[in-house]
């Protein structure tokens, strides 16, 4: 079944529920819960001006990195989402799952989504506060994976436990892949203070996973990739990347801290990843994050409860990000030198309005030590006009 007969068969079975809920036939229980389809989309809209020593990969320029289109549905406790996006002349999957609220503290959510591993994994792509993600999350997070992640969520804490197939499982058959692997993570947060314009958290997240897919049949679940590009999507070019070999598993974890008083906010993250392998030294890797947020016009930020994290801003306002990232996937002792970046930018978001924002961002990017490659010195000017709802 490809892209397009999945979305108009979601579609029609969203409709059919739809019809079905308002059918006089129904039950008077029926009847009071109402059925409810709401369209969602999104447009980004880049330009870029790169000052750099790689003239011959990064070049100026405009592009248009992502358009999607999708549907909510809710129906008494359940919602569901469907969420197809188009870049570069791919069509491609994205949020597609199925979430049941047992109570208020209580719900489940299985289909193809991220799952949650530390702050940064609550932004969707069109909504990272730094307009590109930092490297250091890119390299260290998963992105969408087929799987099942359970919510717990009360007045002081949050939790999240997933389980989960390896990425690969969405676009391959199981008898493609030889073997399925799969994987385990969780999110754990402790918020004393998140009352009024106050709060103050500090969360702790851990997965685990087997080897990965290959094409080649000799390193097929033998192998663990980490990777991230540079801070663009303008030109997609490899910043880092560490393909670790005889890989059995890996383990990750990440602490996080997200402060806030009124009109000011810090966010940070620290990554640690090991690849265990058979006869062979552990690959270690390692990076962080820290952010500082401040809302300079328009108002004061206000707390997510359900995703332990800021809410998204949805009124005009104008908010400047100061942001500082290093990864490192170089590792002396197994000799995988998968290079280092530093990187320091500064964002302004102007939301115009509750659909509207527009971004710019300036950032200087270091990256060396990678085998293979050269050292890369970058300096990139990049705006975005986004239209999201």
């Amino acid at each position: 079944m490809n892209l397009k007969t999945l979305a108009l068969t979601a579609a029609a079975m969203l409709a059919a529920g739809a019809c079905a809920a308002q059918s006089p036939t129904d039950t008077l229980a029926t009847q009071k819960t109402k059925f409810k389809i709401v369209p969602t989309g999104r447009l980004l809209m880049d330009g870029g001006v790169f000052i750099t020593n790689d003239t011959q990969d990064f070049k100026d320029g405009v592009d248009v990195p992502d358009v999607g289109v999708g549907v909510l549905g809710t129906y008494g406790d359940w919602t569901a989402r469907i969420d197809i996006g188009y870049a570069f002349g791919k069509v491609a999957l994205k949020d597609v799952y199925v979430e049941k609220k047992f109570t208020p503290a209580h719900t489940l959510r299985f289909g193809y989504f991220v799952h949650q591993f530390g702050l940064e994994s609550m932004r969707g792509s069109a909504l990272k506060v730094t307009m590109e993600e930092p490297t250091v999350s890119e390299a260290f997070t998963d992105g969408r994976l087929l799987g099942v992640m359970y919510n717990f969520n009360d007045k002081n804490f949050h939790a999240s436990v997933s389980a989960h197939a390896e990425s690969k499982a969405i676009n391959l058959r199981a008898n493609e892949m030889g073997e399925t692997g799969y994987g385990a993570m969780t999110r754990l947060v402790y918020r004393p203070i998140h009352d009024g314009l106050d709060v103050a958290q500090v969360g702790f997240s851990a997965a685990v996973s087997g080897a990965q897919y290959n094409d080649d049949p000799e390193l097929n679940h033998k192998i663990y990739e980490v990777t991230a590009n540079f801070p663009t999507r303008i030109d997609q070019i490899s910043a880092v990347n560490a393909t670790v070999t005889d890989a059995r598993n890996m383990f990750k974890f990440s602490p996080e801290l997200l402060l806030c008083k009124g009109n000011l906010a810090l966010e940070s993250q620290y990554y640690w990843l090991q690849v265990s392998r058979k006869e062979l030294p552990a690959y270690r890797a390692y990076g962080a994050y820290g952010m500082l947020r401040w809302l300079a016009w328009g108002g004061t930020y206000s707390y997510n409860q359900a995703g332990a994290c800021l809410n998204t801003l949805q009124k005009k306002c104008l908010e400047l990000v100061a942001c500082y990232n290093y990864t490192c996937l170089s590792s002396e002792s197994t000799g995988i030198y998968g290079g280092r970046v530093g990187d320091v930018s500064l964002t302004a978001n102007w939301h115009l309005n509750k659909y509207m924002i527009w971004r710019l961002r300036a950032a200087y990017t270091h990256r060396f030590d990678r085998s293979g490659a050269p050292d890369v010195n970058l300096g990139a000017i990049q705006t975005r006009f986004q239209i999201i709802f």
